[in-house]
């Protein structure tokens, strides 16, 4: 469906999809101050842009609003990637893309804390300095509700409420090397980016086939048809069928 969208008057539909060799050919143009082939990396990755907010659409956001908010983090993601590091542009531009959008969806909420909940935390914080220097080491959530005579879950919601909130990529850790991020030091078994990042790429591959091929795939795999049944559909050989079907898998894997 999203290739028959219209967001910001682009046709979708006739979005271009770099090549792997394409993309870094571009990449290393564009390190190098080439601002065509800048523009040519954002018009060639807009599809990309455009299959990372469909996971937030039904937070009831405008599309249109949604797609340049991606498109800033596209055009980030060019300027900050690192050639030299050897990863596919994709498994990079990614995240940075969906970090542009949730910081986009996270300071344009309608949620506002209250001003009781304000004052609450900022009495636990000047308690837990208070403690703090007073123990010589970090407080616990019950000395500083018991100092403030206040429930251990109301100081943890007021605490967390005012919290800045601290982006994956913030750099913890650099011995004048490559920096250790946020992102370096947690994991999330539940987390599926990465399959779905996998979803992108085979969707990609799947593109570069034929047409005849991804109809027979289609065919195969989605409406469960025999190689006899697809032959017959299609009028030709079972034998074609089948030569056709490993072709088209072969080539799926390899661009995989």
């Amino acid at each position: 469906m999203s290739d028959k969208v219209e967001i910001c008057g682009v046709n979708t539909a006739r979005l271009r999809v770099l090549k792997n060799d394409e993309t870094n050919a571009l990449l290393l143009r564009t390190k190098d101050g080439d601002a065509k082939a800048r523009e040519e990396l954002i018009y060639g990755n807009l599809r990309l842009v455009l299959s990372v907010i469909q996971r937030f659409l039904n937070r009831g956001e405008n599309a249109d609003d949604l797609f340049q908010v991606g498109c800033i983090g596209l055009m980030k993601a060019i300027d900050n990637f690192d050639i030299s590091l050897g990863l596919r542009f994709s498994t990079y531009g990614v995240p940075m893309i969906i970090g542009e959008i949730r910081r986009y969806l996270r300071d344009n909420t309608s949620m506002r804390v209250s001003r009781g909940m304000r004052d609450t935390a900022y009495k636990a914080m000047q308690a837990r300095e208070r403690l703090q220097n007073e123990l010589g080491r970090e407080p616990s959530a019950e000395e500083i509700a018991s100092a403030i005579g206040l429930p251990r879950e109301e100081v943890v919601f007021a605490l967390e409420s005012v919290a800045d909130p601290v982006s994956i990529y913030e750099p913890v850790y650099s011995d004048g090397g490559e920096s250790v991020m946020v992102l370096d030091q947690i994991r999330d078994a539940d987390n599926t980016d990465e399959h779905w990042l996998e979803q992108i790429a085979l969707g990609d591959a799947i593109n570069g086939l034929s047409e005849r091929e991804r109809h027979i795939l289609a065919l195969r795999f989605y409406y469960g048809r025999t190689q006899m049944e697809v032959a017959s559909e299609i009028g030709i050989s079972q034998a074609q069928v089948s030569r056709l079907e490993k072709s088209a898998i072969s080539r799926i894997k390899k661009s995989l």
